[in-house]
């Protein structure tokens, strides 16, 4: 579903692009490489726009100002990799992966976020498949729904991936909003299954950026809503040691971004990315392996 919005929303930039630069081509007395030219440029520039609007937005002015700067190069190309070049071109339905040596490493389940499918994973995938992690990427759908909605998405993909394992236990580990479809499935199904909850940029305490949204999901999802209110109330504290949380201080979408912490669970903090960066950058995907070298299939 999203993919295919995606391509929709790209080939509409295209023909705009294309007929702008086909008018100014014809009356401008300009060259009819123009029309090429902004067929191309206006996806591209509507992306630089979006980015460089939420990093100034979300901007926290206490953080260091290269940091930012930092940030913001680096998720405008983020941007453009996974929504240009990956997400418009997902196939369906995900495939299950299978780990390419060992077998000797717990598996891993994958949960996207808001607007986003599988192929924000493909360099994670890489990695872990490499380090021998048996690993499954799901798709949440539909895009606009309340989060409890993929509670039996991430169940079944759990259910799935102990099954072709043979293991007892998985890792989970959610970018963004699948952080929260996560800890709404533990709230559901409880821990056992669990052998450690790993959470990318999400968030724990809503974001201000998705005040005027309407959307399910993405109310749930605002500044200390009811929701994520119950959502923590209802977790216990065996429930938050199995969890772990990453946060980068210059996330131009979960802000403010220091906020983002749950009672009883460790936190790390990256500098210097966006929130889109987080799922490409190898000191977090380093940093994944490490939290989970050392669990073992149960």
């Amino acid at each position: 579903m999203l993919a295919q919005l995606l391509r929709r929303m790209l080939l509409a930039q295209f023909l705009v692009g294309a007929t702008l630069g086909y008018l100014l081509s014809r009356y401008a007395d300009g060259s009819i490489g123009w029309v090429g030219a902004l067929a191309v440029l206006l996806p591209l520039l509507t992306t630089v726009l979006a980015h460089i609007f939420t990093a100034m937005k979300s901007r926290a002015l206490a953080e260091p100002s290269h940091q930012w700067w930092r940030s913001v190069l680096g998720e405008i190309v983020a941007g453009i990799r996974i929504f240009m070049l990956r997400q418009p071109w997902a196939t369906r339905p995900p495939v299950y992966l299978a780990a390419t040596a060992g077998g000797a490493l717990v598996p891993v389940v994958l949960v996207h976020g808001y607007v986003c499918n599988h192929r924000i994973w493909d360099d994670t995938i890489a990695a872990l498949r490499a380090h021998g992690h048996p690993v499954l990427a799901v798709d949440l759908e539909p895009l606009f729904t309340s989060i409890d909605t993929y509670v039996p998405t991430v169940d079944a993909a759990v259910a799935e991936l102990c099954r072709q394992t043979g293991a007892h236990q998985v890792a989970l580990l959610g970018h963004s909003m699948g952080g929260l479809a996560i800890r709404a499935w533990m709230r559901a199904h409880g821990t056992q299954q669990v052998a450690k909850v790993l959470t990318l940029g999400t968030p724990h305490a809503g974001t201000r950026i998705a005040r005027r949204t309407r959307t399910p999901n993405g109310r749930q999802m605002t500044w200390r809503s009811k929701w994520l209110t119950r959502l923590a109330a209802q977790e216990s504290a065996a429930t938050r040691a199995l969890m772990h949380v990453a946060i980068t201080a210059q996330d131009n979408i979960v802000y403010p971004q220091r906020e983002q912490v749950l009672p009883g669970v460790e936190t790390t903090v990256f500098e210097g990315m966006g929130h889109l960066q987080m799922c490409l950058e190898k000191p977090v995907i380093e940093w994944v392996l490490a939290q989970l070298a050392a669990l073992r299939p149960h």
